[in-house]
């Protein structure tokens, strides 16, 4: 399907008429929990995740049985300023492992039944060095929302968005220094593991950026156009898709989290139909849940990105939803409350 916008003004106007969850439904599901046979919050936060769910979903007693896993890849000029440990060819070598199957996000999504699928963006076309002015033109970072949009299906009952690029931690360390201000070296981090000489490199060229880029610490899709990539806008393009068609979101690491601050702070409320999936090893990224007043719903130690954690996370939302749509109340159930 073609996006229906053409411009970024145009693509605030929709985050501004996304839909809200179904307050009818979300009431629903909170009375029906408090019949279920067992005692009050005894599930902790599943009875939350499944109140959640239900409220975006529209029923009080929903079904999760068609997630949906969306890749995107890019590749960024801030690569020849030597930020990552990796070549930016490595980029498309994993785009090729994606596709054949061998990559883990490729096991995860078929532990917990997701249809996957991988979208390159122009990897033959990095981005622009952003040390020297904006990463993409709006006409780019538009196409690139626009990907993003078209991506999700709308037949999905779950959306987990990742992310494969080369360099793709600097921009997202460069982004949520833009949104939420503090020191570059607040936000950048290892990423592939860069040794010290790395790390200094990577907190300068975040710190050129924002010199170079003033717009961006103004505006939240600014910093998108000016300091992110073609998957990190791919990847708030697909949320605020899932958002309109009122698809919950489990969001991955530190770049995917990046990538969907920029909507919350473009509009309040906008990651509303999010969770987070987990807190990475990348340091940066608790402290970017914390802004958003995310609690993640695991801490494994995982930094691969490609939406790993994030699908590992569906099994979670799973388990909380079978709980609540299967369980019997008291009375079904002929169980007396006590």
């Amino acid at each position: 399907m073609t996006s229906p916008f053409s411009s970024l003004d145009d693509f605030r106007g929709i985050l501004s008429a996304a839909p809200m969850a179904d307050g009818a439904a979300f009431a629903a599901a909170q009375a029906r929990n408090a019949t279920l046979t067992k005692p009050p919050a005894a599930l902790g936060r599943l009875e939350d995740l499944a109140i959640w769910y239900a409220g975006w979903r529209g029923t009080a007693r929903p079904s999760l049985d068609r997630p949906q896993v969306i890749i995107f890849a890019g590749n960024h000029g801030v690569c020849a300023r030597g930020v990552s440990a990796f070549p930016p060819e490595v980029t498309v070598q994993m785009v090729a492992n994606f596709e054949q199957g061998g990559a883990a996000i490729n096991q995860l999504s078929k532990a917990f039944g997701a249809a996957m699928s991988v979208v390159p963006l122009s990897l033959d076309r990095p981005t622009a060095d952003f040390t020297a002015g904006p990463a993409m033109s709006e006409a780019e970072v538009v196409e690139a929302l626009s990907a993003g949009w078209s991506a999700v299906n709308p037949e999905s009952d779950l959306l987990v968005v990742g992310e494969m690029g080369i360099g793709n931690t600097t921009a997202a360390a460069a982004v949520s220094a833009a949104l939420f201000g503090g020191a570059p070296s607040d936000w950048t981090g290892r990423g592939t593991g860069v040794d010290d000489a790395g790390l200094a490199r990577k907190t300068t060229v975040v710190a050129e950026g924002l010199a170079a880029n003033p717009q961006a610490l103004s505006d939240p899709l600014e910093a998108l156009r000016c300091l992110g990539g073609r998957e990190l806008a791919a990847m708030a393009g697909a949320i605020a898709r899932a958002r309109s068609l009122r698809i919950p979101v489990i969001l991955d690491g530190f770049i995917c989290t990046a990538s969907a601050a920029v909507l919350e702070l473009a509009v309040p409320g906008g990651l509303d139909h999010c969770v987070a999936g987990h807190v990475s090893a990348e340091g940066a990224h608790a402290m970017l849940l914390a802004k958003l007043n995310k609690q993640p719903l695991l801490n494994l130690g995982l930094r691969l990105g490609e939406g790993s954690g994030a699908a590992l996370a569906i099994g979670v939302l799973k388990g909380a939803v079978a709980c609540h749509s299967g369980m019997a109340s008291f009375a079904e159930a002929g169980v007396s409350e006590g």
